[in-house]
């Protein structure tokens, strides 16, 4: 089943896209307020915050929640449902697509994703079949880092990797792990760390601005 989909659309036409992932048990409208902190004079985005699927979760007792995929075990390494995290991915892709086919270059869209959001942000954007803007992965892990299979065409994609020092939820050892195994593998990333929880901060909101202007120059 597709994806439902809140859907911000710009004031002109829209010629670049942003598609942001939101967390586990959270919804698509926890990251709509961003479309009034990232405007910019190069790009008239077009966002995009689809809702996950409803699933049971292990670690919450099996409750219904929305979920990219399940997670079976919370320690350090996580133990998760594989196969549902590239389900997710693949209606991402499948939003890409989309996209596409209304005329947006696919080097003007970028994915974003926190903590779960940002796990199947990594497979969705480094296994698309043609180059992307960028990945925004904040607060989050590379989940599928041992059996991924990267696309040639994003083999360079730009990821901005960001994490709190306090995050009690997802430790930030998770994200300089997932820097160390991407830059072994060649690409550019950019990280960067804030003395914050699980959450966002407004010296990251302008971080990203800072980035996204790069990417839509």
């Amino acid at each position: 089943m597709p994806l439902n989909v809140i859907k911000h659309e710009p004031s002109q036409t829209a010629d670049a896209v942003i598609i942001w992932l939101h967390g586990l048990g959270a919804s698509g409208n926890d990251f709509v307020p961003m479309t009034e902190h990232l405007r910019f004079d190069s790009a008239n985005i077009r966002f995009l915050f689809p809702n996950a699927p409803q699933l049971p979760v292990t670690i919450n007792q099996g409750m219904v929640m929305p979920a990219w995929y399940d997670i079976t075990d919370i320690s350090i390494d996580r133990t998760i449902d594989s196969k549902q995290l590239r389900q997710s991915a693949a209606e991402v892709h499948a939003l890409i697509d989309e996209q596409i086919e209304k005329g947006i270059d696919s080097q003007r869209i970028i994915i974003a994703g926190f903590s779960q959001g940002g796990a199947v942000g990594y497979e969705a954007a480094l296994t698309y079949p043609k180059a992307l803007g960028g990945l925004m992965a904040h607060s989050t892990y590379f989940a599928t880092a041992s059996d991924i299979e990267p696309a040639k065409a994003n083999a360079k994609l730009p990821l901005l990797i960001q994490h709190g020092t306090q995050d009690p939820v997802v430790p930030e050892s998770l994200g300089r792990k997932a820097v160390d195994e991407l830059t072994q593998r060649g690409y550019p990333v950019t990280y960067q760390t804030y003395p914050m929880p699980h959450s966002l901060c407004l010296e990251q909101v302008e971080d990203m601005k800072r980035w996204l202007a790069d990417r839509f120059a």
